[in-house]
């Protein structure tokens, strides 16, 4: 077990005096006057330095009689938080490095046990996810870039291509390859509408719906499915979407509250069992995020669960609105939390 890191007095109050942010999660200063400890960026009136003592958690801190600063919240759950987003920070930083626990630990001075327990707990995956997660958008990037896929793979800081290949179609949804192209040579029709909570654009393949976008601006759509599958050709067809794009435009109004069509979806394994998930939500009722985790028996993958839906590129069909916050409140919504809101009190009506 490694020993508890001696505090630099000097340099810890320097940054009080600084609110240096970067600072978080390294120690706490308690306030011996207040009773109270803080974060060192607390933007509360800056202590003397002879009223103060500094610890390097919260739980120390506690320990001596101190209570948290209702102001920062420098509690336990923060102090994880940002020691989390510390080697997050640094993970995103050394993607092209081999990162063991015991490397990421000696960043912010904590055995590889308690960093494992502690990420997985703020973030519900583990660094080794987390770790393949980055490389994995970072690769995509690359290739969209243009980057050969050799190049993108060891700068993501893949270690060799037999591994990913094999495992591309659940990481990607189709090898590296075909990703690099962005569909290259897939033939892709859309159409474009007008509703009540703005414009609509329905886009399909020869295999059903890839994409359901809400906008103001129908410009703004049509970057945005370019850039989605910027290999593949495509054409504005209003004629052969019109079935489909009245379904979602029905749907939509509150008109028809159960909405069946061919799906072309692509994403990897664990976005499409995500989807799967919001389709099954009834209408007129909503789920959690940690609900969809739960639901498909992986608790922990809460926020793995709202990254997911977050890339959803079917709205209304696959219904990503349907998901809020554990609180009863919003949450996000790719479209506008208006969109979301209005979605909501019709399917409620409607129910």
């Amino acid at each position: 077990m490694k020993p508890t890191p001696i505090l630099d007095d000097n340099a810890c109050y320097q940054a009080v005096l600084d609110r240096d942010r970067t600072q978080d999660g390294k120690f706490v200063t308690a306030v011996r006057t207040t009773g109270i400890y803080c974060r060192p960026s607390c933007p509360a009136r800056t202590p003397k330095r002879e009223n103060v003592t500094f610890y390097r958690t919260p739980a120390e801190a506690e320990a001596a009689g101190f209570r948290p600063c209702k102001r920062c919240s420098p509690n336990t759950q923060a102090f994880e938080a940002d020691l989390a987003e510390q080697i997050c920070r640094y993970i995103d930083a050394h993607l092209d490095q081999r990162l063991s626990l015991d490397q990421l630990g000696s960043v912010v001075v904590i055995s590889p046990q308690h960093l494992q327990r502690m990420f997985k707990r703020t973030l519900g995956i583990s660094p080794r996810e987390y770790i393949a997660a980055r490389r994995l958008d970072h690769l995509k990037t690359r290739l969209k870039a243009g980057d050969t896929v050799t190049e993108a793979l060891y700068d993501a800081g893949f270690s060799s291509s037999s591994r990913l290949y094999e495992n591309a179609p659940e990481k990607l949804g189709m090898t590296p390859a075909d990703y690099k192209s962005g569909a290259q040579g897939l033939a892709i029709r859309y159409t474009i509408a007008p509703s009540s909570l703005g414009y609509v654009l329905a886009a399909a393949t020869n295999k059903g719906i890839c994409a359901v976008m809400l906008d103001d601006e129908p410009d703004t759509m049509v970057e945005k499915l370019h850039d989605e599958f910027h290999g593949a050709h495509i054409t504005a067809d209003s004629d052969s979407l019109r079935e489909p794009l009245d379904g979602v435009l029905a749907y939509i109004e509150g008109q028809q509250p159960h909405l069946e069509l061919p799906l072309d979806i692509r994403g990897t394994a664990f976005q499409q069992r995500v989807w799967q998930a919001l389709q099954a939500i009834p209408y007129g009722e909503t789920r959690t995020y940690s609900e969809i985790a739960e639901a498909m028996g992986q608790p922990e993958a809460t926020r793995a669960v709202a990254s997911a839906i977050a890339n959803n590129h079917i709205a209304v069909v696959i219904p990503c609105h349907r998901v809020i916050r554990q609180d009863g409140t919003m949450g996000g919504y790719k479209w506008g939390l208006a969109r979301k809101q209005a979605l909501l009190q019709r399917e409620h009506e409607q129910a």
